[in-house]
């Protein structure tokens, strides 16, 4: 089973990439913020965790607001970095985890905590930034990531009492996992600061030293807190940290705290901080068969409906390439150059040779169980002219003819537009 070793709290400043980047490890304005993370570094060396569950929030970097959700967690094998206007940070891709992934994403959901998930995306400095400090990545990292974005720039968001409850179903959903891993939790963002308007700035060094007590020895009081409570005292930005929140509520009711630095250069305190569970304080865990079973309910036995493929995050992962590629049919210029010549595309996208295959013979059910989603063979039965009638009738093995015999009606329809000839078969 897995097993939770400890958490670690951790500004995401910029700062802290910057001065990794620019080896100001001897500089004596930047060296006490490689001083402070030498013990966090030194206890995930000892620790070695296989994961860590990596909780930030992006900056408008990778998520902006034409969808914006307030977790949204990742479930890719890969996870880049991000570029933030400058060009990408010279570091490793991550390695994820997609099996904790999906297993922590079956456990909340049916913990009815509300997740979006997120694929090919990379990861700003909320992520990069403590990192590349906290873990070696010459020539690689040394382990895996599972990571969950909050979603604090926009109003409303999660509450701290929200983000406590999460962390205590995700260390459910952590113990639960049948693999034999270590995993570390990592929170991340604040102190306290402000970044815009004429309280940009704005430090509360006081602040930051009462809510670093209340989280070690009484995190419950901080969940009584609003947002505006936290803005008033820590700034709008510096309400981040209510992410901590998360990763101190996977860890017993009672914690050792084992290190904590704090040093405010510049715009943003950069604190780290270190935690493991005082065992004592633990309840008796739930049988883990148990709870698999348990939050297992709303699926089991779906899987034996004869000629169904629910569309599963294994499914996603695996036929993301090729669901991402039909549904670009929906942009016009595109379409135009699938039309005209599909196979630059299929090079440009990297389809395989199976891929590319699948979607030249327009072998829908082929196409179907290799994990697309109807609603992209839809589209791109639109695109070329035929109707879904067609490919609900491939999906059965049918004729056109066979499967309309199964209907009251004799109809033929699509989701084509205004698309001259693509709406025109009452007319043949």
């Amino acid at each position: 089973m897995a097993t939770l070793v400890g958490g670690i709290a951790t500004s995401h400043t910029p700062t802290i990439g910057f001065a990794v980047d620019t080896k100001k490890q001897q500089d004596p304005v930047w060296a006490p913020i490689f001083k402070d993370y030498e013990p966090v570094r030194q206890w995930l060396k000892d620790k070695a965790p296989d994961v860590l569950f990596y909780i930030y929030n992006d900056h408008v970097t990778s998520f902006f607001f034409d969808h914006y959700s307030h977790f949204a967690l990742g479930v890719d094998d890969s996870y880049p970095v991000a570029d933030e206007g400058g060009g990408p940070r010279d570091l490793p891709a991550l390695q994820g985890h997609p099996g904790l992934s999906r297993h922590i994403a079956h456990c909340l959901t049916m913990e009815e905590f509300d997740l979006s998930y997120f694929q090919k995306k990379g990861l700003d400095h909320g992520a990069f930034s403590p990192l590349s400090l906290l873990w070696p990545h010459e020539g690689g990292w040394p382990g895996a990531i599972v990571p969950l974005q909050v979603g604090v720039l926009v109003f409303p968001g999660p509450t701290a009492r929200r983000c406590f409850k999460l962390g205590q179903a995700l260390r459910r959903a952590i113990e639960s996992y049948e693999e034999d891993i270590r995993v570390a939790i990592v929170g991340t963002g604040g102190l306290s600061h402000q970044v815009h308007g004429e309280r940009c700035g704005f430090n509360n060094t006081p602040w930051d030293m009462e809510f670093l007590d209340l989280l070690e020895k009484d995190p419950e009081q901080l969940t009584k807190l609003t947002i505006a409570q936290y803005a008033e005292r820590g700034g709008v930005e510096g309400a981040e940290v209510i992410m901590w929140l998360i990763m101190r509520g996977a860890l017993a009711p009672k914690v050792k705290k084992l290190h904590q630095s704090y040093y405010l250069p510049s715009m943003t305190p950069i604190c780290a901080v270190i935690y493991e569970d005082d065992p004592a304080s633990l309840p008796a865990p739930a049988a883990a068969g148990e709870y698999r079973k348990r939050v297992s309910r709303e699926l089991a036995g779906i899987e034996k409906l004869e000629g169904s493929y629910p569309f599963t995050l294994d499914r996603s992962l695996k036929a993301y390439r090729l669901n991402e590629f039909l549904h670009r049919l929906i942009e016009p210029g595109f379409r135009k150059r699938f039309l005209d010549d599909p196979e630059p595309l299929y090079t440009e996208a990297g389809l395989t040779g199976e891929e590319q295959d699948l979607v030249r013979r327009r072998d829908w059910r082929a196409m179907m169980h290799y994990g697309v989603i109807f609603f992209m063979l839809e589209k791109l039965a639109a695109v070329i002219g035929t109707t879904n009638l067609h490919v609900y009738a491939a999906m059965r093995g049918q004729s056109l003819e066979e499967f309309q015999k199964t209907r009251n009606a004799q109809v033929l329809y699509s989701v084509a537009g205004k698309d001259e000839g693509k709406i025109n078969w009452d007319k043949k």
